[in-house]
């Protein structure tokens, strides 16, 4: 069987501003249908990825090819393409509905086709009673809905969502949430940066996590924790008895200690069996410790470091 092509690659992505290199040497390819998250911290070169992307910057390295299109100086390439910007790209001073209808013309819409996608945007972002309202009047999350219905007007196969949920309230993100989720099940190939775990938890099918211009690690969550050196992560408050356990459990794997919760992730040959001997022996009940599997904050902060990023 003949593997369906990608519907986005990246072959050795180089982007350098003077002596900074955003992206270096970023390689990855992205199937059609797929919800691909982007996971970095500031500064980590996802907006750039994404600017990329879009061919709003020339690359100063390697591939990037949309539906097999260049997505330098490809208008196919660029037709394919939603984008849902990090920060809002409206005419604040015009209504909701004249935003959509100069979208929709720079996009090649006209006439009744135009009139039937600004009704049917309006509608999946629910800001169709707000259609005549001037754009300045809307709260940060209706603007965002907006931005996100602009995007969609022209149907691509591709949407780029570069941070869309920065300052927006909790009713409007899951509004977004859920609508993207809508447009992933029913074909839409969807990237999606963001440094907020839960997010790319919660709605993608794939993680790229990228640091420093590099892609540490991708995959499936499932295929992403079993990178961690560690299968389980078990949790128990700190006070004077489980200091001491804490103490005698430091040869038999990684401790960390975070907002007075012990976390202890056992070696590979430590059975939990031994574990539990040595609690009974403190006379600590079971009901003190939990046991899960690592999250994806763990693989994160193992891959990016706990070093604040501004």
């Amino acid at each position: 069987m003949t593997a369906t092509p990608p519907l986005l690659s990246a072959n050795g992505v180089v982007k350098r501003y003077g002596s900074l290199t955003a992206l270096d040497g970023v390689s990855l390819d992205i199937a059609p249908g797929e919800f691909f998250g982007l996971l970095g911290p500031n500064g980590a070169g996802k907006s750039t990825f994404m600017s990329l992307v879009a061919g709003f910057r020339p690359l100063d390295g390697g591939t990037l090819t949309v539906a097999g299109e260049s997505v330098s100086g490809s208008a196919s390439a660029r037709t394919a393409l939603g984008l849902v910007p990090q920060h809002i790209a409206l005419y604040v001073d015009l209504t909701a509905e004249t935003n959509l209808r100069i979208f929709g013309e720079l996009y090649g819409l006209r006439g009744k086709e135009l009139r039937e996608r600004i009704d049917q945007a309006l509608e999946a972002v629910q800001l169709a009673d707000r259609r005549a309202d001037v754009v300045k009047t809307f709260s940060g999350g209706m603007q965002r809905r907006l931005n996100l219905a602009a995007a969609l007007l022209h149907r691509p196969k591709l949407l780029l969502c570069d941070e869309p949920t920065v300052g927006v309230d909790p009713q409007s993100r899951n509004a977004i949430f859920d609508l993207l989720q809508e447009l992933n099940r029913g074909g839409l190939t969807v990237i999606y940066s963001t440094h907020y775990m839960e997010e790319a938890t919660r709605l993608c099918s794939k993680i790229g996590i990228i640091d420093h211009g590099k892609i540490l690690a991708q995959g499936s969550i499932d295929e992403l924790l079993d990178q961690l050196p560690f299968e389980e992560e078990i949790r128990f408050p700190a006070s004077d008895a489980t200091n001491v356990l804490l103490a005698q459990l430091g040869g038999h794997g990684d401790v960390e200690t975070v907002d007075g919760v012990h976390r202890f992730r056992p070696k590979g040959g430590y059975p939990m069996s031994s574990f539990y001997l040595l609690t009974e022996s403190h006379s600590l009940p079971q009901k003190l410790f939990t046991s899960q599997r690592p999250s994806l904050e763990a693989l994160f902060l193992q891959l990016t470091g706990r070093t604040l990023r501004e």
